[in-house]
């Protein structure tokens, strides 16, 4: 993200306004949990096998809730089941091969 602008609204009180710059986009995608078990232990260990890969982190996101995807019961914690949608997002663009990896995995349905 990068900060556009700092304001101090009526109260005395500084805020920012930040915005997503067009390459942090391509550091996320949204998916779909679509297995009928959902996001079970066996699944969240093909997650985490792949996230623990990665050069920096990788996330994920479910109504507000950002785990490391990197451990199996972070991503239980998550309780996606079918139908669930999640945001997995990389720190580093030298992981987007594993984003994608993982994404794939997701939308396949575990394979299951």
């Amino acid at each position: 993200m990068s900060v556009d602008k700092n304001f101090t609204n009526l109260k005395g009180l500084s805020f920012l306004i930040c915005t997503m710059n067009k390459s942090d986009n391509r550091l996320s995608k949204s998916v779909t949990i679509i297995n009928d078990l959902g996001l079970h232990a066996r699944s969240a260990a093909q997650i985490a096998k792949l996230a623990q890969n990665v050069k920096s982190k990788v996330w994920i996101i479910k109504d507000g809730k950002k785990v490391d995807a990197a451990s199996i019961i972070d991503i239980l914690t998550l309780a996606c089941a079918k139908g669930s949608k999640i945001t997995l997002k990389i720190d580093d663009q030298s992981d987007l091969d594993i984003l994608d990896n993982i994404a794939k995995l997701i939308e396949s349905g575990f394979g299951e």
